[in-house]
């Protein structure tokens, strides 16, 4: 008789990650088991949504959504790492970083504490970067081992909380620090912030780092268009003040160095029968082709997932989950699957899209 594998174990003090053992609803009326082995899903799976053309030629009709593995508390911070050929993600909560192999499933533990770090990326020079909320600032490990500060204050005082991070091909480092590692004591220190939520540049060879943006209420994912011209900046203040937009703002790059032109690039609100789903945009991903991916929650089943939208802002399709995604990135050797850090979880499929960055 056919049993479940046992749990895969990383650190039984910092909580276990085992393979998902109950079933789950991820959109209305669509009953759905996550079990790792379970019973197959049917093609196409029903959960992949189209919404315009657009997205009917990148979406894999014999690809199904799989949860990989299950057992943080906030998942965050996906990054691809080419030269090692995993996944590194953050569980905020559990104070540590993981690792994921897809040759065999393997999943480890990476660095714990990890300061709780949210965001990662990796540099041109495959050194991973990482957003710790604990230190309020952003690291860089390095290839023997040791770990430069980037920043860690702005005008001689602590950052807020340092949140995402993508960095450009002349060696900037961008990241977000809207301060929500800093609201509460679970995920890093509560405490106060010192400045107005804002974008940050890191010149990594000056040593000199630089405000570019503070015109958004909560700026949080970020990422840049193929050709590194425009920035994408997801705004959550909505979290935190009653009038903040749900939205997506974009900006033009000028010398790679500053922002102009700013405006709203699309609106999170799901129109639905009944009234909009009103959720909200996290970490953010570029395609080749210039298709924004969206991590979304906040809004129940229909909207949780990632939302997919065309260059022009609309919205062409989406991938529904049981859970609320807080980030994703491209991996694999094609830059072809889509990584989906979802609150406990950690889910992946196969896209006929490509991701336009590194990580």
């Amino acid at each position: 008789m056919d049993r479940d594998p046992e749990p895969d174990s990383i650190n039984a003090e910092a909580g276990a990650i085992n393979r998902p053992r109950t079933s789950d609803r991820s959109a209305p009326g669509h009953a759905r088991d996550y079990r790792w082995r379970a019973a197959p899903q049917r093609y196409p799976d029903p959960d992949v949504i189209v919404l315009d053309p657009r997205f009917a030629k990148i979406k894999v009709g014999t690809a199904v959504i799989e949860r990989l593995f299950t057992g943080m508390r906030w998942a965050e911070g996906p990054a691809w790492c080419a030269a090692g050929q995993y996944l590194a993600l953050s569980d905020i909560p559990n104070d540590r970083r993981l690792r994921y192999f897809p040759d065999d499933h393997r999943t480890g533990k990476f660095h714990a504490p990890s300061n709780y770090s949210n965001g990662n990326t990796y540099d041109w020079q495959g050194r991973l970067l990482s957003c710790e909320h604990g230190t309020r600032r952003v690291v860089r490990y390095e290839h023997d081992g040791s770990v430069s500060v980037l920043a860690d204050s702005y005008l001689g005082k602590p950052l807020n909380a340092p949140n995402d991070i993508v960095v450009h091909p002349d060696g900037g480092i961008w990241f977000t620090d809207p301060g929500y590692g800093s609201l509460y004591d679970y995920e890093g220190y509560k405490g106060e912030l010192h400045h107005k939520e804002a974008v940050y540049r890191i010149d990594a060879a000056a040593g000199a780092m630089q405000l570019v943006l503070d015109d958004m209420f909560m700026p949080n994912g970020l990422c840049f268009s193929p050709d590194y011209n425009r920035l994408y900046v997801a705004d959550s203040g909505i979290s935190h003040y009653p009038e903040a937009p749900r939205n997506i703002r974009v900006y033009d790059v000028r010398d790679s160095v500053r922002l102009t032109n700013g405006r709203e690039f699309c609106s999170m609100a799901l129109p639905a029968p009944g009234g909009d789903l009103l959720g909200l945009a996290d970490g953010i991903r570029c395609d080749t082709e210039g298709n924004i991916w969206a991590a979304a929650g906040w809004a129940g089943a229909g909207y949780d997932g990632v939302h997919i939208f065309a260059p022009d802002g609309e919205r062409i399709g989406q991938v529904l989950l049981p859970e609320i995604c807080a980030n994703v990135c491209f991996g694999g050797p094609r830059r072809n699957r889509l990584y989906m850090a979802a609150s406990q979880s950690l889910y992946c499929l196969a896209v006929e899209a490509r991701g336009a960055h590194i990580t």
